[in-house]
């Protein structure tokens, strides 16, 4: 896809979305600015369906005239509809419209013809609470009467599954700023989707026929899943791609679904629930897992199913630790993890905390020591600022394989993208900055080469520079260094025959795992004490990846006789300002 098609396209997206998200005007007082989601969120839903559907509407009621004395309908239903869901009713928007006196009656009989799945993911919107209040403020109507305007058409034939999917995306971006979510639930735009999934597939070998399975652990309304799907489908049309996905969201979950069942995916495999502590894929594992979880969440209300896990050891998925309680994020990583199959891949986008939060045995360090010494951290990827919706913050995309190339075994690139970007005309909140199509396949090209020490693009400008490290590089002993107590002479005090200890002289070192501990202490400590010793029964590994250390670079300081220079220009300055000033006032 090329950077103007993704410029038109997104244009074209976000203008469909403000068109539809105006229908809010007319709920202008009997709804409130962060409730009119509750309408339109539905009613696009609802709208895109009836679109759907609207071709093969007589074929349907012709069907049903025929089938409707027999026990199991379904299958001739969807067979007449096109689709894996179907509508009964007799009427459509057009017809609704044509009796306004009866408008709630027939528009509820018109959503009770819909098909049960359509039912649950309508029942996801409790929308049977919001018609009322829509009838009781005299807005179904006009709210009907809108979406069935040149304006509110959602036909296949003019928006594409893919389309649609953003055109949800971003009503649910405007649903979810009017009631200042945090920063942590933001969405994820698609020059960033489709540059993880070509960071999944870069390697892959994808010529073979067969079935390929995806997973999104917090799919929102499911868009890494479809660009996922047409992703791989460019590289091989013939492939099955069936994909997996849990939400918690009831909102985003029922457009996932929806979604899902619009683009003739299995509406089963959309799954409702939290995946921490309801896991509704106990026991799958799939081919690829792409994801983008909360960050910077508590999981409070997770915490006692999660302990509980924990306490299960292998047979659980948190068995190597656990973060600390404000942030769940590693908990994501760990599931993902336990979903790969022996040759799976992930991409999870996490903020800057997994990578050095923690000290020596605590939860986060523990779980680092667990995916590297388990070598299943393949590469990170570091964005810029400015990359999401919701949030400012740097953001990360780590890459885990189960099943690493030959060249790759016991090594992790890491790659420095925070200055690969083409800054945006136009904001989209504090999305600022965009992946272009150049800046991705620089990115792809780095991460593809696997090199140290390259740079890739113009340093003056637009580039990524690759850094490849040996895993044990991010490992380090965590050693206690004891001084003895000493009496009033200034000699140590014994205890049977060994100094004790003085707690207030105690102190730790961080021993790097590539040297020798008593190498380092011999060097480090005993020339500045000579009387220390090592409590090794209290010797802990810890695990960080320093990612700005790795890719700092020394910037030499400017001249002092330049700064003089300035400084005495400066105040020449500001002292004839002042002369001006007392001169003028006489």
């Amino acid at each position: 896809m090329t950077n103007d098609k993704f410029s038109i396209v997104g244009t074209n997206i976000a203008e469909k979305a403000t068109m539809i998200w105006n229908v809010a005007d007319m709920l202008r007082g009997p709804f409130k600015p962060h409730e009119y989601g509750l309408v339109i969120l539905p009613m696009t839903v609802v709208k895109r369906f009836h679109d759907c559907l609207l071709p093969t509407w007589q074929a349907v009621q012709d069907t049903y005239d025929k089938v409707k004395h027999l026990a199991v309908i379904d299958g001739f239903l969807t067979k007449a509809s096109g689709y894996q869901f179907y509508n009964t009713s007799k009427f459509t928007f057009e017809k609704l419209l044509a009796d306004p006196e009866n408008i709630e009656s027939n528009f509820r009989d018109y959503l009770a013809g819909f098909s049960p799945n359509v039912q649950d993911v309508l029942s996801k919107f409790e929308f049977d609470n919001i018609i009322k209040r829509m009838v009781d403020s005299n807005t179904l109507y006009l709210t009907i009467k809108e979406f069935n305007s040149p304006k509110g058409y959602l036909g296949p034939d003019k928006i594409s599954a893919v389309d649609c999917g953003y055109i949800f995306e971003d009503l649910v971006r405007r649903f979810s700023e009017s009631f200042g979510e945090e920063a942590g639930a933001h969405f994820t735009s698609r020059d960033i989707i489709y540059l993880m999934t070509d960071l999944l597939l870069s390697d892959s070998d994808l010529t073979h026929e067969g079935n390929v399975t995806v997973y999104d652990m917090a799919m929102g309304t499911s868009q890494m899943l479809s660009c996922m799907e047409e992703r791989i489908h460019e590289l091989n049309a013939d492939i099955e791609v069936t994909c997996f996905g849990q939400e918690f969201n009831p909102s985003t979950f029922a457009i996932a679904k929806a979604d899902m069942m619009i683009r003739g995916g299995d509406p089963n495999n959309m799954r409702f629930g939290d995946t921490l502590s309801d896991d509704q894929f106990k026991n799958y594992t799939f081919q690829y897992c792409i994801s983008n979880p909360p960050f910077g969440i508590d999981w409070k209300r997770e915490q006692k199913a999660v302990e509980n896990e924990n306490a299960q050891g292998e047979l659980g998925r948190f068995a190597p630790g656990l973060p600390k309680i404000s942030d769940g994020q590693q908990l994501f990583v760990l599931n993902g993890l336990s979903k790969l199959a022996p040759n799976g891949k992930m991409a999870i986008i996490q903020n800057g905390s997994p990578l050095f939060s923690g000290d020596a045995g605590s939860g986060p360090s523990e779980i680092r020591r667990y995916i590297l010494e388990n070598d299943w951290l393949d590469a990170i990827v570091q964005l810029s600022t400015d990359q999401f919706m919701n949030t400012g913050i740097a953001t990360y995309i780590w890459i885990c394989s189960k099943d690493k190339p030959a060249y790759r075994a016991g090594k992790v690139q890491l790659i420095d993208a925070s200055h690969c970007y083409e800054q945006r005309r136009k904001s989209i909140g504090t999305k600022r900055n965009d992946i272009t199509d150049m800046c991705r396949n620089l990115i792809v090209q780095a991460y593809g080469e696997f090199r140290h020490d390259a740079v890739y693009g113009d340093k003056n400008g637009v580039y990524c520079q690759s850094k490849i490290f040996d895993t044990n590089e991010f490992g380090y002993y965590k050693i206690v260094v004891e001084r003895p107590e000493k009496d009033a002479d200034g000699k140590p005090v014994p205890k049977k025959g060994k100094p004790v200890a003085d707690a207030s002289l105690r102190d730790t070192e961080n021993v790097p795992m590539t040297e020798d501990i008593d190498e380092y202490f011999k060097r480090e400590v005993l020339p500045y004490a000579p009387d220390a010793w090592i409590d090794t029964k209290k010797t802990k590994v810890g695990y960080e990846i320093p990612m700005t250390r790795y890719f700092y670079e020394y910037e030499t300081p400017e001249p002092v006789e330049d700064i003089m220079e300035r400084i005495t220009k400066l105040e020449a300055e500001i002292s004839a300002s002042l002369q001006a000033l007392f001169h003028k006032e006489g």
